[in-house]
């Protein structure tokens, strides 16, 4: 895609997440999932990456998305419809990686996730958040060794990014383009996002609009 279109596609997704974007409902089970009739772009990361607050700057909402007080607290698939009529959803994943859960709530979550990656015809992508200020960790590396079993193509997307140095910062994007690599699904670029500052929100916004196919 050359610059020019990537601008236009930018354009495009930011005129779109200006308008209508809404909550649908929250699936704790499969069979509350909503009719499979749109694109799913899915979002998914450790408890506290960050994901309710890109959510929010991604659609340019204050509070569309819900950080949870307890990380690792929600367990529910959330959906919101984006566009007028609908075009594609956006759902937002329980996060994972929560070291104060129960067993039986992570083989819970374990399930529903893996259910719908594998079982989900109309998923498009699903995006793969990591801390920049950490890097991929292992249950980040599981997350995606799920991914490439579900044979789920996603993206990697650093959030935070304005948290740490420049110098700190390349050298985390290096890490995380190398380990996107050792992955079958997984695209080689990785986004760079600051969803406090604005950072690669706009790209971003292009590329799920790009995944959604619409």
């Amino acid at each position: 895609m050359t610059e020019e279109e990537l601008l236009t596609l930018e354009q495009r997704a930011n005129k779109l997440f200006s308008g209508r974007v809404e909550f649908l409902l929250s699936a704790p089970q499969l069979k509350f999932l909503p009719e499979p009739d749109v694109p799913e772009i899915a979002f998914c990361g450790r408890s506290n990456v960050g994901k309710s607050t890109l959510l929010n700057a991604l659609t340019g909402r204050k509070a569309i998305a819900r950080a949870s007080v307890t990380p690792g607290r929600t367990q529910e698939l959330n959906f919101f419809e984006v566009g007028e009529p609908t075009l594609f959803r956006l759902v937002d994943m329980p996060g994972y990686g929560f070291a104060k859960a129960p067993v039986k709530v992570v083989e819970k979550w374990k399930q529903l996730v893996r259910t719908y990656l594998r079982g989900r015809p109309v998923l498009a992508r699903t995006l793969v958040l990591i801390d920049s200020r950490h890097g991929p960790k292992e249950v980040d590396r599981e997350m995606m060794k799920m991914l490439d079993e579900a044979a789920v193509g996603y993206r990697v997307v650093l959030t935070k990014a304005d948290k740490i140095k420049a110098s700190e910062l390349e050298k985390v994007v290096a890490a995380t383009e190398a380990e996107a690599r050792k992955h079958i699904a997984a695209y080689p670029e990785v986004h760079v996002t600051s969803a406090e500052k604005g950072m690669g929100i706009g790209a971003l916004r292009a590329a799920v609009l790009a995944d959604a196919g619409v």
